[in-house]
């Protein structure tokens, strides 16, 4: 059961791109393939601050259809 999928396939590639932008925006070493060698806090943040940026870039697209 593989729990890191996407919800859309389509995607996948930008998502990871804007992972690994995420990580270095944080100062995270994150690299393609195994990162077991992060502590879980450092995996962590990457995934919580890729949530923050969405949410932030979803409400301002809301709000401008609002206001058209």
């Amino acid at each position: 059961m593989a729990r890191n999928r996407a919800e859309v396939p389509e995607a996948r590639e930008a998502l990871e791109k804007f992972k690994f932008e995420v990580a270095n925006e944080l100062g995270v070493p994150l690299k393609k393939g195994y990162n077991g060698d992060l502590t879980s806090r450092q995996n962590g943040s990457v995934g919580g601050y890729m949530v923050k940026k969405m949410i932030e870039n979803e409400e301002r697209r809301m709000a401008g259809q609002q206001q058209q």
